[in-house]
């Protein structure tokens, strides 16, 4: 009776019978929110927003918990749209199994490449780089091109070899081409060749990335994300998500980092990047390295299985700190794919001659999986975010004790070390490298350990996060590493309403492995329900 007897505030949409987490760095707790024109007006107890609010749409959420909605810091958008066209080499246990995959999925397909992502060979009971032999003999007269579960190599048949120039290589820049004893290539392809070969496969048509993202999209806001970011785009293709965002068919909020080429140097300094309401697209993605798992990534000291071996170098380093330069005084963010120690310390020294000190550019270093401890506080004094995806950490702990030996592995994923440098860490997935899911992210963050609870005592647990630090790091830590913590990222009176539903306070979880049975109910953004179970 007491709400009667005063005029209500009409808003579109009011959630309420909530526990609301609001991750605001104040640790604000609610029951209801208030929400018009897809911003939040009102944060409250139950009773303060209902007397005061009145809703065009109500929905009670019987007691589930309200985060702000996810935010992958560290993703492929269009990469994992478009790989969902390709056969799923994920999860394959043997070489075997790849081909059975391969014969299932392309015996009667007529298109003109076979196509596939996600094998590892560290995964199967021989960890060698496979032969294209059984390809040759398997599509004797079709190109097959199958990306490593990191995208840093690639094994092609000889039609595919052939047919891009790659057949009769001396070598590639950045990149090689693994050869057998008589000297021909074996197929397998790593960083700079890899890339060559996909750049001369025919690209998709606007129309095709279009179906494929806005399949993606069904998919990424079912797993409580809300905004994700691309990391390394044309600018033809953040035109596309704009032109997307424009018609509402793409309601994913995207933050776009642009690869470093020429042309996108140019066109990025005219219109100055983007920045509207779903997009922002105001840094350059640079690769320094390759891959951990490819033997890559650039070491210091030489891999362990791979003795005199030291990893790849992808940059020019003259031609990198040039470029860094140009998009310093163009007021562009950088942020540089840096895996091994040695890639990571040359990032730092080129940050901190461009940065010059303390600043609010967030320049970041993307992965930063093994840092040498002489670099570990450099960080801070430059004001250079770490931006890491703690599944890799799980993913890769069965086998980089072999590639970095028992004193690098030590100082590898190193998550509660690198939160100390400027106290706050955002969290990625680097999907579809890993999988989407953000349950995955935050068990690897807390346990340290894989879903089976491998290893017992955790993967080196005293570089765990906490888990409030692991939902900072997916919400308004990973907002601020892209500039948008004035948009979303925490729950508060003015942001936009991107909001995750769950069945149960993740947080508060005695055990961090009960995440994954926990449900996504709904996710929104801008207020607007993007997905629902049916029985919420």
């Amino acid at each position: 009776m007491w709400g009667c007897r005063f005029a209500k505030t009409p808003v579109d949409l009011v959630l309420h019978n909530a526990h609301v987490v609001c991750l605001d760095g104040a640790g604000t707790q609610a029951q209801a929110i208030a929400i018009h024109q897809g911003q939040i007006v009102a944060i409250g107890k139950e009773h303060q927003i209902l007397n005061a609010y009145r809703g065009a749409q109500v929905h009670d959420l019987t007691g589930a918990t309200v985060y702000p909605g996810l935010i992958d810091a560290h993703s492929h958008l269009l990469g994992y749209a478009l790989n969902l066209a390709h056969t799923d080499l994920v999860g394959t246990s043997s070489w075997e199994e790849v081909l059975d995959r391969l014969r299932s999925d392309h015996a009667n397909s007529n298109d003109p490449w076979v196509r596939g992502r996600g094998w590892d060979q560290n995964d199967w009971p021989n960890p060698a780089f496979p032969d294209r032999i059984d390809l040759d003999s398997l599509f004797p007269d079709r190109p097959v091109a199958l990306q490593r579960i990191d995208g840093h190599a690639v094994l092609a048949n000889r039609v595919a070899l052939a047919q891009t120039g790659l057949l009769h290589s001396n070598g590639v820049p950045g990149g090689e081409i693994l050869r057998r004893e008589d000297g021909t290539p074996t197929g397998v392809l790593i960083d700079g060749a890899a890339d060559s070969l996909l750049s001369r496969i025919p690209q998709p048509s606007a129309a095709q990335k279009t179906q494929a993202l806005l399949l993606a999209q069904r998919n990424i806001v079912a797993s409580g994300l809300t905004t994700v970011t691309d990391a390394g785009l044309d600018v033809e293709d953040i035109a596309l998500l704009d032109s997307l965002h424009k018609t509402g068919d793409l309601q994913l909020r995207v933050v776009a980092m642009a690869n470093p080429t020429e042309a996108n140097f140019v066109a990025m300094s005219e219109r100055g990047g983007w920045r509207t309401p779903r997009l922002v697209a105001e840094s350059f993605k640079f690769y320094m390295d390759g891959a951990l798992g490819s033997r890559g990534a650039a070491l210091l000291e030489p891999y362990d299985d791979r003795p005199g071996h030291r990893g790849l170098l992808l940059q020019s380093i003259p031609e990198y700190e040039a470029q860094l330069e140009r998009i310093h005084r163009d007021g562009f963010q950088a942020a540089t794919h840096a895996i091994g120690d040695s890639a990571a310390r040359i990032v730092l020294s080129a940050y901190e001659n461009v940065l010059g000190g303390p600043n609010d550019r967030r320049w970041r270093i993307e992965h930063a999986q093994v840092i040498h401890p002489d670099d570990m506080g450099r960080f801070g004094p430059s004001s250079i975010v770490p931006s890491v995806q703690p599944t890799h950490a799980t993913s890769d702990m069965y086998w980089a004790g072999q590639r970095l030996g028992r004193g690098r592995i030590r100082r590898a994923y190193a998550y509660a070390d690198l939160l100390g440098q400027l106290g706050m860490l955002p969290l990625g997935t680097d999907f579809p490298v890993e999988d989407i899911d953000p349950r995955k992210t935050f068990l690897a963050a807390v346990s340290r350990q894989d879903a089976e609870r491998y290893p017992q005592e955790g993967f080196h647990l005293d570089q765990a996060l906490s888990p409030h630090q692991c939902m900072l790091g997916m919400t308004l830590w990973a907002a601020l590493a892209s500039r948008m913590e004035g948009e979303v990222g925490s729950i508060e009176v003015g942001k936009r309403a991107d909001l995750v539903v769950v069945d149960r306070n993740w947080i508060q979880m005695a055990d961090p492995h009960d995440v994954m049975s926990s449900e996504i109910q709904a996710t929104y953004i801008d207020g607007v329900r993007v997905h629902v179970i049916s029985q919420l």
